[in-house]
């Protein structure tokens, strides 16, 4: 190999390759997604922090002086853009980080964006790196881990009828230090058609992606990891093909808890829409694929009327137990044989004391 070949293959100085374990990004200080403020929302690198060198409108407005005017005449207003948002971004920010700082900067592919503001940070002294082909090389390398990272676990499901206290079992579980895979909570979703948050929207399919690449980098294989029992859609985003496998496969336990108790528990984590019966209402209208137009107004009668256990315990019986018939027994190999786990009541500390009964490691 010649002088010129080493130089080729030698990697760059500031320049942060891929792939990137989670190890690898936790030795930097801070990791900058310098994209505009929409693309950050949509996804990101672990950990980032926005540090926008364009905003949206500014993003747009070099666009189109490069689709309409010409490449230089975008790349010289997007310049000064550039460097008063970088400007700012020194005086405020990054005003206090002391001198052995060290930075990840990282843009769309790797650019223009991303390099202006390494090279400023590099000048003023501090350590900055460079992401080697920005967000999209990154994407690409989750959704490839994806493909593998999922087989590297061991999987225990926890199912259960609907208001069965699944998530608190999963929290109390994370609690006792067992590994837990939370996908409604990184989903942002309770699972069902009245799954949605209050005032918390779902992620978009990429960061519901790279948040489970995040847990499961954190996970040590030999201990089992904890996941519910999930469609293959968790409201609007869709669990990886790899991992759902792997959880359909895999042995299941059971919550095993009275009706009166569920009614109880669904109360209380559906106060939001008992304080909204219109929203409610919304919500009960997207069932009418389901269910009969009378059933549906039979809901909504008790529910104007305030007989909630009454709505709660006919929903449960018509709705979602025959649903949780038809779909667990088929689609998970291992709740035919699974564990039983009585509760005997559904605090913090009834499902803690069934969280102590399920083992780390197996």
């Amino acid at each position: 190999m010649n002088a010129g070949e080493r130089a080729n293959v030698a990697p760059r100085i500031g320049v942060q390759p891929l792939p990137l374990t989670m190890a690898q990004l936790q030795a930097f200080d801070t990791i900058i997604d310098v994209r505009s403020p929409g693309e950050f929302a949509e996804d990101h690198v672990p950990g980032a922090i926005s540090c926008p060198v364009l905003s949206d409108a500014q993003r747009a407005l070099v666009g189109t002086l490069h689709k309409q005017s010409s490449a230089f005449e975008a790349k010289k207003v997007g310049a000064a853009l550039v460097a008063r948002n970088i400007a700012v971004h020194l005086e405020t920010v990054f005003k206090d980080r002391p001198r052995h700082w060290k930075p990840l900067i990282y843009c769309w592919r790797g650019g223009s964006r991303s390099g202006a503001l390494t090279h400023i940070l590099r000048s003023v002294g501090w350590p900055a790196v460079q992401l080697e082909r920005g967000y999209k090389a990154w994407r690409g390398q989750v959704l490839a881990d994806l493909e593998n990272l999922p087989g590297q676990f061991t999987y225990r499901v926890v199912c259960g009828r609907t208001g069965s206290g699944k998530s608190r079992l999963l929290d109390a579980l994370a609690a006792a230090g067992r590994q837990v895979l939370d996908l409604e909570k990184l989903a942002a979703h309770k699972g069902s058609v009245l799954g949605d948050l209050p005032a918390e929207p779902q992620p978009s399919q990429k960061m519901f992606e790279s948040r489970i690449w995040t847990a499961l980098s954190g996970f040590d294989p030999s201990r089992l990891v904890y996941v519910e029992a999930e469609s293959k859609k968790v409201g609007v985003v869709r669990v990886p093909e790899q991992l759902m496998q792997l959880m359909r496969a895999s042995p299941c336990y059971e919550v095993l808890t009275p009706a009166p108790m569920r009614v109880q528990l669904l109360r209380e984590e559906y106060l939001h829409l008992i304080t909204d019966t219109g929203l409610l209402f919304s919500k009960l209208d997207c069932l009418v694929d389901l269910h009969s137009r009378e059933r549906i107004e039979t809901w909504k009668n008790m529910a104007a009327a305030g007989d909630w256990d009454r709505f709660v315990a006919d929903m449960l019986e018509t709705h979602y137990d025959p649903a949780y018939s038809r779909s667990m027994f088929r689609n998970y190999t291992g709740a035919a044989d699974a564990g039983g786990l009585p509760v005997t009541g559904i605090s913090a500390a009834d499902f803690a004391a069934v969280a102590r009964r399920l083992p780390e490691s197996g």
